[in-house]
């Protein structure tokens, strides 16, 4: 096949076939095709789009790409969760003890955090001792035993996703919805997902910024669920404040702890999991109903079984779950408000921005993470504040602080008329 010619196709709005993407992908990754046409490639695909068929094409050539994991020893369907990233987001740490100990397994390969959104193989790793790289036959007989192990990303698994994302980097083809898509979805299912739900984060700490922006990336997601047999669910979450209370890893995996052994959370982070955690259950077939599901994980975050699977899996990955307790960042402060009225709104990312600051999360992937540091929020969208009223704590290891201050209180507005708190589950497409 000309390759050009493969190019000019998609240039002039034209629907490539099977064989012709598998013909530039395949090249691509065998080093026989240049980065620049694919370059040009990704180009034409940026400004003219994907049809559902070419895109659900491209996600099949790229799972085909390299190895896949076969989960099917189980016996039963394994539903894997994936979230577009957001501040404060440590929902699978939640959600992964939730499915496990209702008798899903949950085989989880997570990725590293980069720019304002954090990772949860960086917050898994500010347990200690926590091994979040494992041989992929223990990784099975883990998940076969204690239902449950959640690693990092490693293996030959999607190596045109790898090399397809670096250019698109480089090229600033990110932001397109068909490339977006086939990249997420290539990962749930190389990984041995039968059944995919996506927590599609929507507002100004998200990448997806509109509802609009997010239905159009959620039905491209679901689509190609169906046309590769993955049955798959989407969810739209608020990311318009950070999710919960902390930012940062040891604060977040704390924050999980709480919800699940102490039932102390913050309303947003609670609705956000048991809805994330109830879809999953619902394409395990494990409830009949939405409202059934609901009442299975309402059950073990309440009688403790969730807690006592998060230990569990915490320990077979060598971990001591009480250690995140002793990380101490070097000196904590209180962040207080220099306004009155109605908190209204928050640049999200510019708060995200500011946990980067003081060291957790990378602005390059070769930044080293500081465990220990964060943000505590104190107040949420809607609340009334007065002037001096502790509007977050900084955990910090810097004796310079200011610049982060700074940005915490820029990043905040205020009103004098009461503003509607909004529902954190703005969405279900299916």
């Amino acid at each position: 096949m000309n390759t050009v010619e493969i190019i000019n196709k998609k240039k002039y709005g034209e629907v490539l076939t099977y064989e012709e993407l598998q013909h530039v992908i395949t090249g691509y990754v065998e080093g026989n095709i240049p980065d620049y046409q694919v370059s040009s490639l990704l180009m034409a695909i940026y400004f003219n789009g994907l049809t559902n068929q070419e895109t659900s094409d491209l996600t099949e050539i790229m799972v085909n790409s390299g190895d896949q994991i076969d989960m099917s020893f189980l016996n039963t369907i394994v539903v894997d969760k994936h979230s577009t990233g957001g501040v404060g987001d440590k929902v699978s740490l939640i959600v992964a003890p939730i499915i496990a100990s209702l008798g899903i397994p949950f085989a989880k390969m997570s990725g590293r955090g980069l720019g304002h959104t954090g990772g949860t193989v960086d917050k898994l790793e500010s347990i200690e001792g926590f091994h979040t790289e494992l041989p992929l036959d223990k990784f099975k007989e883990q998940v076969k035993e204690q239902g449950i192990a959640l690693v990092g990303q490693s293996g030959n698994l999607v190596p045109a996703d790898k090399k397809l994302y670096a250019l698109r980097d480089v090229t600033g083809t990110v932001d397109s919805i068909p490339l977006i898509a086939s990249s997420i979805m290539s990962k749930k299912i190389a990984s041995g997902a039968d059944s995919i739900v996506l927590d599609i984060k929507v507002g100004n700490g998200a990448f997806m910024k509109t509802v609009e922006e997010a239905e159009k990336l959620a039905t491209a997601m679901v689509e190609i669920g169906k046309k590769l047999d993955r049955e798959t669910v989407a969810v739209l979450t608020r990311m318009d404040q950070p999710l919960g209370d902390e930012i940062g890893n040891a604060n977040e995996v704390i924050e999980a702890i709480k919800l699940l052994r102490d039932n102390d959370y913050s309303k947003d982070i609670y609705d956000v999991s048991v809805e994330i955690a109830s879809q999953m259950v619902l394409l395990a077939k494990k409830a009949s109903t939405i409202e059934e599901a609901k009442s299975l994980v309402s059950d073990v975050i309440t009688n403790g079984k969730a807690y006592s699977k998060l230990v569990e899996f915490v320990e077979a990955q060598d971990g001591d779950i009480e250690s995140v307790n002793e990380l101490k960042a070097n000196q904590t402060i209180d962040v207080l408000s220099d306004e009155e009225g109605y908190y209204a709104s928050v640049n999200t990312q510019s708060i995200g921005e500011a946990a980067m600051l003081l060291g957790a999360g990378r602005a390059t992937k070769e930044d080293q993470i500081d465990h220990q540091v964060g943000i505590t929020f104190h107040v949420k969208l809607g609340d009334a504040i007065k002037k001096g009223d502790k509007i977050a704590t900084i955990h910090s290891n810097k004796q310079n602080n200011d610049e982060v201050i700074q940005k915490i209180k820029k990043a905040m507005t205020y009103t004098t008329e009461a503003v509607e708190s909004k529902n954190s589950v703005i969405k279900i497409i299916k």
